[in-house]
């Protein structure tokens, strides 16, 4: 039996349409994205590209085992000692982690390796590493532990999702030279010429608009080792900063990884900003949870003002403020969007 011949052309219209309308809708949400140049000449379908071709030739070019493949968690401590072993259970648990170093300024006190070891065995080695003074800045030393390019650091009472980790984890693999993390920061030049310390829905005075960061706090993010001795071979007066306050030196990382860009970038890319954002599905706080009752610095009344301080200090300590603006944010589910959070410190 033959068919008409008009019943294959309404069949060539039945399958163009739909493909039409998908390609209609593509070049819809493509048009919704934020240019190239918003990001430090970094765009969306760039990164895209960019993880396909690291991927392929990774595959080709090494075990998939290797250290590049996985990272190093730095969590410093300080009178947690009980929210602590429950992250480090947690942790245990996270694909691609090879070590995790225990900063241990609870100065005087056994830390609880042996319990630790005691319950073992376990996946991941756990390194204590006891310090003579409690300061804010031991985190940032260059431990010969660390074998692995990437550095996950963790303030001692967050929790994160291991889904959240991974992605961040697969994000920075794109962006090594960057912060990668999930609690994003901004400076505000203020109308008398002095600089102001936020969170990113903070207005900027002179674009009326939020949502951007200068920022990722290293409380949460990955980032390169190299970035570890960077802070160590930092101008005497940054580290007297971060010790006279016992703050800000998540901010004078930020100021250290900025000029670093700024000097081994090429010149299309010089304003990259230091850090990129990925939205956190499953960010906890587990301050709360700790019988000692230790409270964060970041509850101190003048928490917001000594980093205001410290964002000027660091501004005359260089001689420049090397922080570039960013509105990118990476999420797990849908395209990269603008940034949309909200969140403490």
């Amino acid at each position: 039996m033959r068919v008409p011949r008009w019943c294959f052309g309404v069949r060539r219209k039945c399958i163009i349409f739909p493909i039409l309308l998908v390609l209609l809708v593509g070049a819809a949400l493509t048009s919704l994205l934020p240019p190239a140049e918003d990001h430090g000449g970094v765009g969306v379908l760039d990164v895209l590209r960019r993880a396909t071709l690291r991927q392929e030739n990774h595959s080709q070019g090494r075990h998939a085992d290797s250290s590049e493949d996985k990272f190093t968690v730095i969590i410093q401590t300080y009178n947690r000692t009980d929210i602590l072993l429950k992250l480090l259970n947690h942790y245990q648990a996270v694909p691609h982690l090879q070590l995790i170093i225990i900063v241990w300024n609870n100065i005087g006190e056994p830390t609880p390796g042996k319990l630790w070891d005691s319950l073992g065995p376990h996946p991941v080695q756990v390194v204590f590493k006891e310090q003579k003074s409690n300061r804010m800045r031991n985190r940032l030393q260059a431990f010969p532990e660390i074998s692995t390019d990437a550095v996950l650091m963790l303030d001692d009472d967050t929790l994160i999702s291991v889904p959240d980790i991974s992605f961040a984890f697969s994000v920075w693999k794109q962006f090594p030279d960057q912060i990668v993390g999930f609690v994003p920061r901004k400076h505000i030049l203020t109308p008398g010429g002095v600089y102001s310390y936020g969170s990113f829905e903070l207005q900027n005075p002179e674009t009326a608009g939020g949502d951007m960061y200068s920022m990722v706090l290293i409380g949460a993010a990955f980032f390169h080792r190299r970035y570890l001795q960077l802070f160590q071979d930092q101008p005497q007066a940054v580290h007297a900063l971060v010790d006279e306050t016992q703050n800000c030196d998540d901010i004078a990382v930020n100021f250290a990884v900025a000029l670093y860009l700024r000097e081994h970038s090429e010149a299309s890319a010089v304003d990259r900003p230091a850090g990129i954002f990925v939205k956190p599905v499953d960010l906890r706080s587990l301050e709360k949870d700790a019988r000692s009752g230790y409270q964060g610095m970041w509850h101190r009344p003048e928490h917001l003002l000594q980093r205001s301080y410290c964002l000027n200090r660091l501004t005359q300590i260089y001689g420049l403020m090397p922080l570039r603006y960013s509105n990118l944010m990476v999420s797990q589910f849908g395209f990269p969007s603008y940034a949309n959070h909200k969140s403490r410190g």
